[in-house]
């Protein structure tokens, strides 16, 4: 053991590894996991500032889980993320599929459909929040008004944001089958569907793994288009006096109770948010085992 720490420590690379790695894990435990670990403490406490935090139990957590518009909330959010998820890796894997059958001005289109991603959530709201408020006026209506607007708007602006970045993951795992694989397959007499299904997509796997995973923890973290498009409105009103937002989604109905319902609520709003981060990282890693199973190993 002596020997083996003196031989790790003769290597000048390992000596000085530690010179670019401290500042990073220094940075890393200030910014992440101290503000991570006090949340999670707070989600216990009564507080207005921090320096004021009471100790109360599970008080927060029965309160978020009683609140009717948290519930609400989880409910949308998951509808949100299960059809955003589908259409966008439908959609995405489609393009680059097209993409990669050596069409004409393919790096083009790439380039073309990668662009929204490049926007920001909170302007891309704003946009879309006019591009369907000048359709639906002509209808007599708008996007604040009803709720399947508002959904219908929210999956679209997601799709149009997020397909281009799938499709360059996807395009990268197309791009990387073996091309003796698919010789075989056509040597063997396979059909075009039939390569797709039984060769393509198996070997895809891994940018498939990678775009469902990205494509869910996104639909269920949104916040900023929410909070553009809809801010969650239409909102219906309960009978102690309480509205709840029709399109609010967990993100923006967290930060509404924290800073929206006054200082009371805070503790609720902290543990709101720490049951949010056990859901999409729970989630997150069930889906990555589950189709990391399903992967071919070239």
């Amino acid at each position: 053991m002596k020997d083996s720490l003196k031989a790790f420590f003769k290597n000048p690379m390992r000596r000085w590894a530690w010179l670019f790695v401290g500042p990073v894990l220094i940075c890393f435990v200030i910014g992440f996991v101290w503000p991570f670990v006090q949340g999670i403490y707070l989600s216990f406490c009564n507080f207005r500032l921090i320096r004021d935090a009471q100790f109360i139990g599970f008080g927060n957590y029965l309160a978020a889980l009683r609140d009717p518009s948290f519930l609400h909330s989880f409910w949308y959010t998951a509808l949100f993320a299960v059809v955003s998820l589908v259409l966008i890796n439908v959609l995405a894997f489609a393009v680059a599929y097209a993409l990669t059958q050596g069409i004409r001005g393919s790096n083009l289109f790439r380039t073309v459909f990668f662009m929204p991603n490049l926007i920001g959530g909170i302007v891309l709201g704003y946009i879309w929040s006019m591009i369907f408020d000048g359709i639906l006026s002509r209808f007599g209506t708008s996007i604040l008004l009803e709720t399947r607007f508002g959904f219908w708007g929210l999956i679209i602006l997601m799709c149009w944001q997020q397909i281009g970045y799938m499709m360059i993951i996807y395009i990268a795992g197309l791009q990387s089958v073996p091309d003796d694989i698919l010789e075989a397959a056509k040597i063997d007499g396979a059909s075009r569907r039939q390569t797709l299904f039984r060769v393509i997509i198996p070997n895809v796997m891994p940018s498939i793994t990678i775009c469902t995973f990205l494509s869910l923890t996104n639909g269920f973290k949104l916040f900023d288009q929410n909070l553009a498009l809809t801010g969650g409105q239409p909102f219906i009103m309960q009978a102690d006096g309480s509205a709840i937002k029709t399109t609010e989604m967990l993100a923006l109905n967290i930060y509404n109770t924290f800073y929206g319902q006054g200082t009371a609520s805070q503790g609720t709003a902290q543990a709101k948010a720490v049951l949010f981060f056990i859901l999409v990282a729970g989630l997150g890693l069930a889906q990555l085992a589950y189709t990391r199973k399903r992967e071919v190993q070239q």
